[in-house]
């Protein structure tokens, strides 16, 4: 059920507002200053260094004695001919991605928090309110439990009077993780809520801005708003956007109620993907992963002739964090992948070009993609959707937003994705993409069908949620400089 007009049109009005209880210029210093000042430390170490973590030779997997947080084991698929052998991060636990939100003078606002990981590129990057795996606020670590944790745990126990707004279940990076989730909440509190010194409020218009800036705003944030469902919602009130400097046609397909027939279109595509799959995956020992191994002093666990990703090991120190110092393995990027979001206006509205797409570790097999999301070192072909998207991106051709954003530094070491929004007429996107457009893996599809798969959840995949994310019909000639 849709929350009451007034809550609906607080985050309207939330979008349209740069400004809000601190300006923009105080909220942009205020994460540089908490980057400059968290002091870090973190170095490379070797496998037999990395205690509590440890190669369980029975099992083939690197994990820690009490069974907690994830593991690092060995993943095979195949299917016909073609295979893939690949280390995969085991982590079954659902955690918290949560988003505490409060009306100030009938402008929703949102508690966001400074939050370090240890393999962020640089330091602090704008999190959600709450970010914690079940070990984490199970205290598993030993650690202090996480700051508002009580606005998202419903025990009976007479927490904080809050109103539900979004609560799904998504899926995280497919191509890493095997059947990883996260629950993304955003709820609304109706009594007063101390700011901490690591937390600062902030309209959605303010953290839309932020994420203009490279690797800034942290892609749990990202995943959280794409998920406010804009379309159930419904339109704001009359008036409620006067003067905002609005897209008007952006602002109606994001307002605009699904269509039955649509969603129906697109269930049928996904639902095929996963009827006939015919692929087959087992979990291995690190082991029997052909041509990985460790590297001589075994502070990577790398493919010999190359591969998307390596698996490293660290010893890490955070100021400020639940536990102050600790040893992980953290899996690293060998480059840059692109993700790139093909957007078709024309008088009939907006649509966007997804894919239906199959990865190693996805919970059901296939979801919704980005029209290009390819990763570097990539050794496949690229079809005739993707060299299009890399003509357009290498020209500049439509390119609305190009911006690059960190991946969840909590798994991942120093990883950077370029994250590009194209805009094409209806005559040049029928040019460059109508073939394709018409084939079983790629569809256009608009906002509202979008909105109401992803309440299901699971069916549009984090990378093109992350891109949803960056969609802003408020942008202001002012932010654009940083295009």
């Amino acid at each position: 059920m849709a929350p009451d007009k007034q809550t609906v049109d607080a985050f309207w009005r939330s979008w349209a507002s740069d400004e809000g209880l601190e300006p923009f210029e105080g909220l942009l210093g205020w994460v540089r200053e908490r980057n400059e000042a968290t002091e870090v430390s973190i170095s490379r170490v070797g496998l037999d260094e990395c205690s509590p973590w440890r190669l369980d030779p029975a099992t083939g997997r690197i994990g820690n004695p009490a069974g907690s947080f994830f593991q690092v084991a060995g993943l095979e698929v195949a299917e016909g001919q073609r295979e893939l052998a690949q280390p995969v991060l085991l982590q079954g636990e659902i955690g918290y991605l949560g988003i505490v939100a409060k009306v100030f003078d009938g402008v929703a606002h949102l508690l966001m928090q400074a939050k370090i990981e240890p393999g962020n590129v640089n330091r602090v990057q704008v999190s959600p309110t709450v970010q914690a795996t079940r070990s984490n606020f199970l205290q598993l670590h030993g650690g202090r439990r996480p700051a508002y944790l009580e606005y998202f745990l419903r025990d009976g126990s007479g927490g904080p009077r809050t109103r539900t707004l979004v609560d799904q279940v998504q899926s995280e990076q497919s191509s890493r993780f095997l059947g990883k989730r996260n629950r993304n909440v955003v709820v609304l509190a109706e009594g007063e809520v101390e700011a901490l010194p690591t937390h600062r409020w902030m309209t959605l218009g303010q953290v839309k801005r932020l994420m203009r800036y490279p690797n800034l705003v942290n892609m749990d944030t990202r995943t959280v708003l794409s998920c406010i469902p804009w379309s159930l919602w419904g339109p704001p009130s009359a008036g409620v956007l006067e003067g905002g400097g609005a897209d008007r046609q952006l602002v109606d397909s994001l307002a605009g109620q699904p269509d039955a027939f649509k969603v129906a279109h697109v269930t049928e595509r996904l639902c095929n993907a996963k009827m006939f799959d015919f692929s087959t995956r087992r979990i291995v020992g690190l082991g029997e992963l052909e041509d990985w191994e460790f590297d001589d002093d075994a502070t990577a666990f790398r493919h010999r002739e190359g591969y998307p990703f390596s698996v490293g090991f660290f010893d890490i120190a955070i100021e400020g964090r639940e536990v102050a110092r600790w040893r992980q393995p953290l899996f690293e990027a060998q480059g840059m992948a692109t993700f790139a979001l093909v957007i078709n206006r024309s008088e009939e509205g907006v649509r966007y070009l997804v894919r239906v797409r199959r990865e190693p570790g996805c919970f059901d097999t296939a979801e919704l993609s980005p029209t290009l999301q390819r990763e570097a070192g990539c050794s496949d072909e690229p079809d005739s959707a993707e060299s299009a998207v890399q003509a357009l991106l290498e020209s500049g051709e439509g390119v609305v937003r190009d911006v690059v954003l960190s991946e969840e530094g909590g798994r991942f070491y120093c990883e950077e994705n370029r994250n590009v929004l194209i805009e094409l007429d209806a005559e040049r996107a029928e040019e460059l993409f109508g073939d394709v457009a018409r084939s079983k893996d790629y569809l256009w599809v608009d906002y509202p069908t979008l909105c109401l798969l992803n309440t299901s959840n699971n069916n549009l995949n984090i990378q093109l949620r992350n891109l949803l994310s960056l969609i802003d019909p408020f942008e202001r000639p002012e932010n654009r400089a940083l295009l």
